[in-house]
């Protein structure tokens, strides 16, 4: 039984190389870019990962996640992200479930870690994910955070990934404006609209649920700024669909 890790990258030049590596046990490593104008291919393809542009269409994630299964013809694969690393425990444990090659979909615990401090709590607090599949037992739905659709019952793995979620604070806006901007598209096709009072209130309660809810005022100093961070998320996002679907109703009228 063979295993393929799958690593997602656009411009991570600064991650590929740390993904790579902690990959590195898997029988192949396959980097699925979607047009990367930096040096992510050349980093990957040092460290013997196979390399292939696939540009995001409108699918988006979910889309690049489906299109990396025609990549490889391992039996088994693994989705990593650029910024996450596989700790020694977890590649050990997910070697000895694709040997045993029981078919199970299989999720792993996440540890976020936000400039240098891993998140007990709020909005970044450990989450699992699923991620180890035979490969052809998965497909993937959802522009923007995407799910996995499988019929395979599910099992979690013991070991963890660590996500390094954020490093610096261009690269934290750069993804800020883009899923935002995907979340108020998938929000707009699916047929959802937004008043003035939704910029309003979905925020409040995006704040008050991280900070106060999940109690993201125990992780400090930390805390209070991703909560706040989660309500100008949420208001940007709710901001685009209020122009767009307003922007539509405009230009039908005429000027």
């Amino acid at each position: 039984m063979r295993l393929a890790v799958i690593i997602l990258t656009k411009n991570e030049e600064h991650n590929i190389e740390g993904a790579v590596k902690s990959a590195s046990f898997a029988d192949e490593v396959v980097v699925l870019d979607s047009g990367s104008t930096d040096r992510t291919r050349e980093f990957a393809e040092r460290l013997g990962a196979r390399f292939v542009v696939h540009l995001m269409g409108e699918d988006g994630f979910a889309g690049q996640r489906n299109a990396a299964l025609d990549e490889t013809d391992a039996d088994w694969v693994f989705y990593l992200d650029a910024d996450e690393r596989i700790t020694d425990e977890a590649a050990k444990e997910m070697m000895r479930c694709v040997k045993a090659n029981e078919w199970f979909a299989y999720r792993i615990k996440r540890m976020n870690i936000l400039f240098g401090q891993v998140m007990r709590h709020g909005s970044h607090a450990p989450d699992y994910v699923m991620r180890l599949f035979p490969r052809t037992m998965v497909r993937w739905k959802g522009v923007v955070h995407e799910s996995a659709i499988t019929e395979l019952p599910v099992r979690a793995l013991k070991g963890v990934l660590c996500h390094y979620t954020y490093t610096d604070w261009d690269r934290y806006f750069v993804k800020f404006n883009q899923y935002t901007t995907l979340m108020a598209k998938k929000m707009e096709e699916g047929g959802k609209r937004a008043s003035f009072l939704d910029i309003l209130l979905h925020p409040s309660f995006a704040f008050f649920q991280s900070y106060i809810l999940k109690l993201g005022f125990l992780d400090g100093k930390q805390g209070f700024i991703f909560a706040l961070n989660h309500f100008f998320y949420t208001m940007i996002k709710y901001v685009k669909l209020y122009y767009a679907t307003t922007r539509v109703r405009e230009d039908r009228k005429g000027c």
